[in-house]
């Protein structure tokens, strides 16, 4: 018999006075719930009550927003393809983005790890946004993949700052919250790889002064990874950037030249935090 889920179920002398209240069709999918009802409140209620999915009306759908999101589609054709709202797709977006996230998902055996950032923007290429990117070397697992802004570069600093003004710069910032964590998660690292960026160096050898730390040279990307993919022999970094390069794949907002672009970081890393998840538990498993 389930307990009362409401505030009468604190008091030790009115717990178990309940029974069972007949069942209901669920329309959202077809379901029969099984109600009950309290004899001390007089409120009935079921396992749907404490589910933190009650109240969505199109929960069947749920999965199959997932799976879209993760594999290229944008918002706007999966609400065509699933014949609902845009807004409800939104927010079937948003609710699992959060649910994942609020999950502390830790892997075994991590010894060696690569990370860099990727790039992309908020809104207008005059807002960059890096991407830090964590991968388990052996398995490809997605150790941690966190967005934060950054200044313009090159040929685009100075109408940068005349339309937005100055920028900040939250990469050094966001990278020592992401390896204490990591820290904390994984005591067994012992090798970290990189490419030559002297901004990594200090970060590592702070939280993982133990570990070997290896930088490889950049090199030239081939054509069909954007980038990411290097061109010519055996690539050090390969674990690292075909994941990168399955970012920009899978993730409609990364795509190059797309008209899907980012409008708030806050919903790129909700983004990232869902396709960490269906690539750690769908992709390379």
């Amino acid at each position: 018999m389930m307990k009362c889920p409401y505030s009468c179920s604190l008091d030790k002398s009115l717990s178990g006075k309940t029974k069972k209240n007949g069942c209901y069709k669920r329309d959202s999918d077809g379901k029969y719930i099984q109600r009950y009802f309290c004899f001390n409140c007089n409120r009935t209620y079921s396992p749907a009550t404490v589910s933190d999915l009650y109240g969505q009306n199109k929960r069947r759908i749920n999965n199959q927003v997932l799976k879209l999101m993760c594999s290229g589609v944008s918002q706007r054709r999966i609400a065509k393809l699933l014949k609902v709202h845009r807004i409800t797709v939104v927010r079937k977006f948003r609710f699992l983005a959060d649910k994942i996230n609020q999950k502390t998902i830790a892997f075994d055996n991590v010894e060696e790890i690569q990370f860099d950032h990727m790039e992309t923007l908020e809104h207008t290429k005059l807002k960059p946004v890096a991407i830090l990117v964590v991968v388990d070397k052996k398995t490809r697992k997605i150790l941690s993949a966190t967005a934060s802004q950054m200044p313009s570069k090159g040929l685009l600093v100075k109408k940068s700052l005349q339309k937005y003004g100055k920028r900040i710069d939250d990469r050094a910032k966001v990278m020592r919250e992401v390896f204490s964590e990591l820290q904390q998660k994984y005591t067994n690292i012992q090798k970290i790889e990189s490419d030559e960026s002297p901004h990594y160096k200090p970060v590592v050898e702070k939280y993982f002064a133990g570990a070997a730390y290896k930088q490889y040279k950049g090199r030239r990307g081939c054509v069909t990874g954007q980038g990411e993919l290097k061109a010519g022999g055996k690539d050090p970094l390969f674990s690292l950037n075909h994941t990168c390069a399955m970012f920009r794949a899978n993730i409609n907002r990364l795509f190059r030249r797309t008209w899907c672009t980012t409008k708030l970081i806050s919903e790129l890393q909700r983004h990232l935090d869902l396709y960490a998840y269906y690539h750690n538990t769908y992709l390379t498993v």
